[in-house]
């Protein structure tokens, strides 16, 4: 188990992966797991930013990598190469952190939440849950498993309006075999703490933690 703290992977020259490996977790694991995506503009420290104060108390190993360009590249139309870039993140994470298998999500805020429904949807085989704060839509791509999924959303939202983002796709989840937790809040554009705390206590639930 590398020594708690934040630390860049290296697995990219410009706009790195972050690691955060909370204090006070058992050295040989088995350890939960989140990859964590900022939203448009964002870069990886703003992707750790809703779940980083989460980490310590329930005992969680964030890792969020940086998209390529100003945001995640399947938002423009197709995955590439900010997929190489989570795999090789997420191989040096697995290389040294001892990951429960089990206990894997992705999460993800705006562009980035858009972005974790697609990776998540198609890599159930992987993720067991997908945690996608105020997104704006889910891209086209292969599906695999059925994780399950946690969105929230702001009715007073003017970026993404909820509207003709969340309240559309919540449904077809659900008709697709998805469990779907789908939480609206009075509020806009951004991941309240309280509604952090609601997705992180419903993977903790979803996993028996």
């Amino acid at each position: 188990m590398p020594p708690p703290g934040e630390r860049a992977l290296g697995v990219a020259p410009v706009r790195d992966a972050l690691l955060l490996v909370p204090p006070g977790l058992p050295a040989d694991g088995p350890v939960p797991l989140v990859v964590a995506l900022h939203g448009a503009g964002g870069d990886a420290a703003g992707g750790l930013a809703p779940l980083r104060p989460l980490a310590e108390a329930h005992g969680l190993v964030l890792v969020a990598p940086d998209s390529r360009g100003a945001t995640w590249d399947a938002v423009g139309g197709g995955f590439g190469v900010d997929v190489e870039v989570v795999d090789r993140a997420l191989a040096e994470v697995f290389a040294t952190v001892p990951v429960d298998p089990a206990r894997v999500a992705v999460a993800g805020f705006s562009d980035g939440a858009s972005y974790a429904l697609g990776l998540g949807l198609a890599n159930g085989d992987l993720f067991s849950a997908v945690v996608a704060f105020s997104p704006g839509f889910v891209p086209r791509g292969p599906r695999a498993g059925r994780p399950a999924v946690f969105v929230s959303h702001g009715v007073h939202d003017d970026v993404l309006p909820i509207d003709a983002t969340s309240r559309r796709l919540v449904p077809p989840l659900r008709e697709a075999g998805h469990e779907v937790a789908y939480e609206e809040f009075d509020g806009a554009h951004v991941v309240p703490p309280e509604v952090a705390r609601a997705a992180v206590e419903w993977l903790e639930a979803r996993w028996g933690a």
